[in-house]
């Protein structure tokens, strides 16, 4: 099947649509409907979504490559195994939100709402998070590295197991997050204090 190139789609009702691998490349979806939606192994290349609602839609094995997700709604939506290389969230409902493993290397999640959510073992490495709020989210195994993390709050979070280098960890309101002793040894190294082997 050839992917739909250059296409704009607005208040389309694609709600309990099941698609299995369609592509889309350069589309625009403006109010778009995909509720309760199965994708599965789907593509989206440079498309740009504008106020779509997925709510309670499942996504498997599906790709945003550099997409930009504009006042998108995930209200308890389900992903699983997905791939959001350089894709970018902006004042997107990404709460409650269902991951299941995946890649979100280098995506824009600037000041997002991601309380209490469940990102364990996500690829996160690169990431924007700026100014983001995960208190209480589950970091555990979570791939880390080198993302931005500037004024993000992570209060209360689980993150032993998490990879944290390359991350400038003074910048992180830290309070009441779960630490394992390596991760210890690297906010500890981060505030010049000398650690004895």
């Amino acid at each position: 099947m050839q992917p739909a190139v250059d296409q704009r789609f607005v208040a389309e009702d694609w709600a309990l649509a099941e698609w299995y691998k369609v592509e889309y490349e350069r589309c625009e979806f403006v109010e778009v409907d995909l509720g309760e939606a199965h994708l599965t192994g789907c593509v989206f290349r440079d498309c740009v979504f504008t106020a779509a609602r997925f709510n309670a839609a499942t996504l498997t094995r599906c790709a945003f490559l550099h997409c930009t997700l504009r006042r998108c709604v995930f209200w308890d939506a389900t992903m699983a195994d997905c791939k959001l290389t350089g894709s970018a969230f902006l004042e997107c409902e990404l709460r409650p939100l269902h991951l299941a493993g995946g890649d979100w290397g280098f995506v824009a999640l600037r000041g997002q709402n991601l309380t209490g959510l469940d990102l364990s073992g996500l690829r996160l490495r690169e990431a924007d998070l700026t100014d983001a709020d995960l208190t209480r989210a589950d970091l555990r195994r979570a791939d880390l590295g080198f993302a931005r993390l500037a004024g993000a709050t992570l209060r209360d979070t689980d993150l032993p197991g998490a990879a944290l280098e390359g991350v400038r960890l003074r910048e992180v309101d830290l309070t009441g997050a779960r630490i394992d002793l390596a991760q210890a040894v690297l906010f500890a190294t981060a505030y010049g204090a000398r650690v004895d082997p």
